[in-house]
C-alpha cells in the first residue's frame, strides 16, 4: 500500500512529520523519498536510545560497540573499531575506557603488533549484550510490524539497491546534481543533529538489525 505525504499527515500533526514536513510536492521525488527514508530512521533511532537508557541504563554507542566486538569474537584493533563505527580513535578510545571500567571489555597487546591494542568482550560483556540485544531485536521487530513479511523484503531490496548505487556513485567522485524545474539546485542537505542518521543499527546477537 503507497502512502504520500497526504496520507501521513492525516495521521501525524506537522510537529511529529520531523524531517518530512520540510518536503513539498514541488520538490523532486528523490528528495522526499530521502526525508521520508530520514525521518523514520532518526525516529526509529531515538527511540531505541531512550529504550537502551531507560531499561538497561546504556548509551547506543556502547550498545553498537559491543554489537561488533560480539560479531568478531577474536577481537577488533581500535582502528577496525573505529572504522566499523565511522567514529574518531579519539571517540573510540574514550568508549573503550567506560567500557573496559563497567568490565564489559578487556584490551590485550596485539599478538601482531605489540605497539597496539586488541580489544575483546569478557564474558560478562557478551552475557550482558546479548540480553540487550535480544530485547533491542524485538524492538525492531515490532517498529517494522505494519510491513508485511514481503513489503519488507521488497523494502530490504531496494534499499540494498540504494547502496549498490551509492557505492559506485560515491566511487567515482559523486554525480553531477541535475537543476530542478525552476533551473535551480534544491540542496537536500539536512540539518546538523545529535543523532546520527544511519538506520538502527547494530542489532541482535544473532544477527545484524543494520
Amino acid at each position: 500500500m503507497s502512502v504520500n505525504k497526504a496520507g501521513v499527515e492525516a495521521v501525524l500533526s506537522h510537529e511529529d512529520m520531523g524531517l518530512e514536513a520540510r518536503a513539498s510536492k514541488e520538490d523532486h521525488q528523490s528528495l522526499r523519498v530521502w526525508l521520508r527514508l530520514l525521518s523514520c530512521s532518526t525516529e526509529i533511532e531515538a527511540e531505541i536510545r531512550r529504550r537502551l537508557r531507560s531499561q538497561f541504563d546504556m548509551s547506543l554507542a556502547h550498545f553498537d560497540y559491543l554489537a561488533q566486538l560480539h560479531r568478531h569474537p577474536q577481537g577488533l584493533s581500535m582502528r577496525s573499531i573505529s572504522r566499523y563505527l565511522m567514529v574518531t580513535g579519539g571517540n573510540v578510545t574514550g568508549l573503550t575506557d567506560e567500557l573496559e571500567s563497567q568490565g564489559l571489555v578487556a584490551r590485550e597487546v596485539a599478538p601482531d603488533d605489540r605497539r597496539s591494542y586488541c580489544v575483546k568482550l569478557t564474558a560478562v560483556g557478551r552475557r550482558s549484550f546479548e540480553q540487550v540485544a535480544s530485547v533491542h531485536e524485538s524492538w525492531v521487530v515490532e517498529f517494522f510490524g505494519g510491513l508485511k513479511a514481503a513489503e519488507r523484503d521488497l523494502l530490504n531490496g531496494l534499499l540494498g539497491q540504494l547502496r549498490l548505487h551509492l557505492a559506485q556513485t560515491l566511487k567515482e567522485g559523486g554525480a553531477t546534481p541535475a537543476p530542478s524545474r525552476r533551473g535551480k539546485v534544491r540542496s537536500a542537505r539536512t540539518p546538523d543533529s545529535p543523532v546520527r542518521s544511519t538506520p538502527a543499527r547494530a542489532g541482535s546477537a544473532r544477527r545484524s538489525a543494520g
